[in-house]
Formats: C-alpha cells, sequence, structure tokens
C-alpha cells in the first residue's frame, strides 16, 4: 500500500474541493481550523468519493444555526440519496469563534473532535478506501487543511532510530499540526518520554512511567518545571507496540495512543512557532517518526 505525505491547504477560498492525496488509510487524520462566520447559518465538511457534484458522501458534517437550539448534522449520501440523520444537540462550533475540527479513520469509523473534545464515532456507511475529496461550503473561513497519515506497520520490534533521538520541527507546531510516534516499549520498561522543546525550555513534557502507572504532562521553563498533570489512563504496556500521535490544537494538545484519545493538555507556552524540536528518550525502541 502507497502512503503519502501531504501538504496542508492554506487559506483555501470557499467553497474549497480539494484532492486527498492517496485517499483514505486506517490512521490517517484530516483537521480543519477555521473560523465560523458571525452571521452564520450553516456549513458542512465533506469527504466524498470524486469532486463531481452527485458524488457519493462518506461523511457530511454540517453545523446549523438556523434552528434553536443549533446542531450538528452527520450523515452520508449514496445513489443521490442522504441516509438517517445523527445529530449533536451541543454548542461545540459557536458563532464568531474558532474551531479545530479533527477527522480520525479508524478500520470502523470516523472518530469526530472539535476543539479538542471527542464527540463521536460515525461509523462507515461507505468504504472509507473510496474517498479522495474533501468540500468546505458555507459560512466559513478556513486557516489550514491538515493531513496526517497512517503509519505503516512495524514488522519488526527493530529500531530504526537511535534512543535518544531528537530532530527538528522545520517552521514551527501550529494548530492542525500532528506529530506520529511509533515504537515499542521495552520488556523491562521504567519510563520513557517524549518532548517538544524551544530555545528556552519544554513546551510539552509527555512522560509515561510505569512503575507508578502514570503519565506525567509538564511543562519547563529557564530550568523550572511547572505543575505536573498526573490524572488520566495509562494507555502504554511493557512489550507492546504503539503509535502516539500529539495533534496541536489552537489551545492545548490532544494525544491518541493506538487510535484512542487519552489526553489534552492545555498550552503553556503558546509561541508555538518557537517549538522547533522533539525529543525521544527512554525506555522504548523507535521504529518510526513524522513530524
Amino acid at each position: 500500500m502507497a502512503y503519502y505525505q501531504q501538504q496542508p491547504f492554506y487559506n483555501p477560498q470557499i467553497p474549497f474541493t480539494g484532492s486527498i492525496q492517496g485517499g483514505l488509510q486506517d490512521g490517517k487524520s484530516i483537521t480543519v481550523s477555521g473560523r465560523v462566520l458571525p452571521g452564520a447559518n450553516r456549513f458542512h465538511v465533506n469527504l466524498q468519493c470524486g469532486s463531481r457534484p452527485d458524488a457519493d458522501v462518506a461523511l457530511h458534517f454540517n453545523p446549523r444555526y438556523d434552528s434553536s437550539p443549533e446542531y450538528i448534522v452527520i450523515n452520508s449520501k449514496h445513489n443521490s440519496c442522504w441516509g438517517e440523520e445523527e445529530r449533536i444537540y451541543q454548542a461545540l462550533l459557536p458563532r464568531g469563534t474558532p474551531f479545530n475540527l479533527q477527522i480520525l479513520v479508524t478500520s470502523h469509523s470516523y472518530k469526530i473532535s472539535v476543539n479538542g473534545i471527542h464527540v463521536m464515532d460515525y461509523q462507515h456507511r461507505i468504504p472509507f478506501n473510496m474517498v479522495d475529496t474533501i468540500v468546505v461550503d458555507g459560512m466559513v473561513d478556513v486557516n489550514t487543511i491538515c493531513f496526517q497519515d497512517a503509519v505503516v506497520p512495524a514488522r519488526a520490534a527493530q529500531a530504526s532510530y537511535s534512543v535518544p533521538y531528537r530532530t527538528t520541527i522545520n517552521g514551527g507546531l501550529y494548530a492542525g499540526k500532528n506529530i506520529t510516534i511509533q515504537g515499542v516499549v521495552n520488556s523491562q520498561a521504567s519510563r520513557f518520554e517524549i518532548n517538544l522543546r524551544h530555545r528556552n525550555g519544554i513546551a510539552f513534557h509527555y512522560n509515561p512511567r510505569f512503575n507508578e502507572n502514570v503519565v506525567v504532562r509538564n511543562t519547563q521553563t529557564m530550568g523550572q518545571w511547572g505543575t505536573e498533570e498526573r490524572y488520566g489512563e495509562m494507555p502504554f504496556y511493557r512489550g507492546q507496540n504503539f503509535e502516539v500521535i500529539i495533534s496541536c490544537n489552537p489551545e492545548h494538545y490532544n494525544v491518541f495512543v493506538n487510535g484512542n484519545q487519552v489526553h489534552t493538555y492545555n498550552h503553556r507556552f503558546t509561541n508555538l512557532w518557537e517549538i522547533d524540536a522533539l525529543e525521544v528518550s527512554g525506555d522504548l525502541m523507535l521504529t518510526d517518526v513524522n513530524v
């Protein structure tokens, strides 16, 4: 199977139709960052099987503001016929405010998050591997449409990256940027850590500790650590493969492990563009890194 690293679409003119290079695969994510217009009545994001007006729509994400209460419609269209609507009655995308919509493809469903909040799993009604087009239309401004590709599973538990590992994040971070790390936890692991660094410290320290059964999150500035965050699950296991996706949102990071959102960490260092290095160290073997 071919895998692609597609460049983002920046400031696309609405209505917008764009190609998804290589189509969708299990593990691929699409992030749409923008702002709902103050007088919006509705807008939509479609994942489609082609760009024709009569194309099948595998996923139709459609916030509507022209009724009370406001709601979001999720649906699919096949052979020009819409299916049964699924609705979300939450004020997730207020008019006049920025938003970050992430769609993560899994084998069974689309995992949909808005501003870091997981809102639903939408079961596939049309095979996702038929999708090759994204459409955005309605009363919305879009800053970026970003793509994070699926990672080819490791064929053997052999490290292809030396640990400790460090690489440059060209251009720094921005809302919609995803970082993917794949590896294997050592069988006798005590801990490992993932750091997003800038010149004067660590913007995001992600530190699974197996002897405490906790994942510590923190920020270090000028050599001083802040208050640790320790709540939430421990999604890593000694001796097992993992895939971590760190998704940068306007206000926070979302962390996905093996396709499941497990942690959210609010930005304490807000100059995202200055975060220019990724470090990985500790008791693990690295098999793939995508920044």
